[in-house]
């Protein structure tokens, strides 16, 4: 049984815990920390988009359609829907000659309240750019546009986008990627169960570049400083992969999954983290990942404290209990 990573307390009491496992990999993939079963495979979902997006890169593709880094950034996001960021994946089909008409993620509301509040205030209803995934996506067409393949259908795991792209995951996880460990993520794009351990490997390599061959090291380090110099294009407003890199800089690069998986990459320290929550809490995986990031780094502790132990408030302001690391990640 997986241990408690992350403890919700009420006035003196814990209210609830979110059992899970994590583990800190080196690029050699030695285990540096793991608590639970770090052998699961699990879905990283959008925890891996920056992974997606490395053929974008080292293919040239980004350079010949003069992609942005604001635009790359996006590119590994989940965004929140706001304006900076269905601008930016339109500027990206534009470069590409396309236009929202071709996205194939579908739509929903702006997960960002005051961006929904806003759309729904002007009469519209959410496109295809609204989906937070519409920044990767718009990275699958240019990547297809620039190489001169039709993207119709590239959500498809048989079309050569998805193909190249599911490749650089495969090579950069070291994992096997087939039908047997494929599903269908929210975006219809597929998605493999992949073991934790893998999943850390893979962001060690990416933050060092180490096993990588020269183009895609190279891909790995635009990206993260892309990232680094826009962090409110990979999140949004008041969302943890936006706060914590816009503390911490080019120090992490973090990237939140769904159902509470967490991938991290510290480029200085040369280690990768991955986080799963059993229960697919999202607000645990991120006090586990920040409680891991500050058991790592400790100067970053009081930068961050604010995410290792968040406080909870009612609807009154009244502060009534929190969050924190469980005795396994507690330092």
């Amino acid at each position: 049984m997986d241990p408690v990573l992350v403890e919700v307390t009420r006035g003196a009491r814990i209210e609830s815990r979110h059992a899970g496992a994590a583990v800190v990999v080196d690029g050699q993939g030695s285990v540096v920390f793991s608590a639970g079963d770090v052998d699961q495979a699990v879905y990283p979902r959008s925890a891996v988009k920056a992974l997606l997006a490395l053929p974008l890169v080292e293919t040239g593709a980004a350079d010949r359609l003069g992609l942005t880094d604001a635009e790359l950034a996006l590119a590994c996001s989940s965004h929140s829907g706001e304006i900076i960021h269905t601008e930016a994946a339109a500027a990206m089909l534009h470069k590409a000659g396309r236009d929202a008409a071709c996205l194939e993620c579908g739509a929903h509301w702006p997960s960002y309240d005051r961006a929904a509040r806003a759309l729904a205030a002007s009469g519209q209803e959410p496109s295809a750019l609204h989906n937070n995934c519409s920044g990767k996506h718009s990275g699958f067409i240019c990547l297809a546009c620039d190489s001169g393949t039709d993207p119709t259908g590239y959500i498809s795991p048989d079309h050569p986008t998805m193909q190249a792209v599911t490749a650089a995951l495969a090579e950069t996880t070291g994992a096997v990627l087939d039908a047997r460990n494929r599903a269908t993520d929210g975006c219809s794009i597929p998605t493999y169960a992949i073991k934790l351990t893998s999943l850390a490997l893979a962001f060690a390599r990416f933050g060092t570049g180490l096993g990588f061959h020269a183009d895609r090291a190279a891909a790995a380090k635009r990206l993260r400083a892309a990232v680094a110099g826009n962090p409110m294009m990979v999140a949004g407003t008041n969302r943890f992969d936006t706060k914590l890199m816009t503390a911490l800089g080019a120090r992490v690069f973090s990237k939140t999954g769904a159902e509470g998986v967490f991938c991290v990459a510290l480029p200085e320290l040369g280690l990768g983290l991955a986080v799963k929550c059993d229960d697919g809490a999202g607000r645990a995986a991120e006090v586990a990942t920040a409680a891991l990031i500050a058991r790592l780094l400790p100067d970053t502790e009081a930068t961050i404290a604010d995410m290792i132990r968040p406080v909870l408030h009612n609807w009154n302001g009244i502060e009534v209990g929190g969050l924190r690391p469980g005795p396994v990640l507690a330092n």
